[in-house]
């Protein structure tokens, strides 16, 4: 279900361990989330799409658009 962050993460060159450290949580969390094992909290799907540039949509798979939305509107 996840399989966007660890895309995400592989296109940045960065470890599970490198993740888990932003989120606060451990790396076999992390891991956990990619795999779809663990749902991922909605505070650490919006740390991920903050520190990614792009949206919870996308992370979610629910729009192929990778930019985030426009917050002004």
């Amino acid at each position: 279900m996840y399989y966007r962050i660890r895309d995400l993460r592989e296109d940045k060159d960065l470890t599970q361990e490198q993740l888990a450290k932003l989120l606060n949580v451990s790396q076999t969390t992390y891991s956990r989330y990619e795999t779809g094992n663990l749902d991922i909290p909605s505070q650490s799907l919006i740390k991920l799409a903050q520190y990614y540039s792009t949206s919870v949509d996308y992370l979610l798979n629910l729009t192929d658009r990778k930019t985030p939305y426009d917050q002004n509107k």
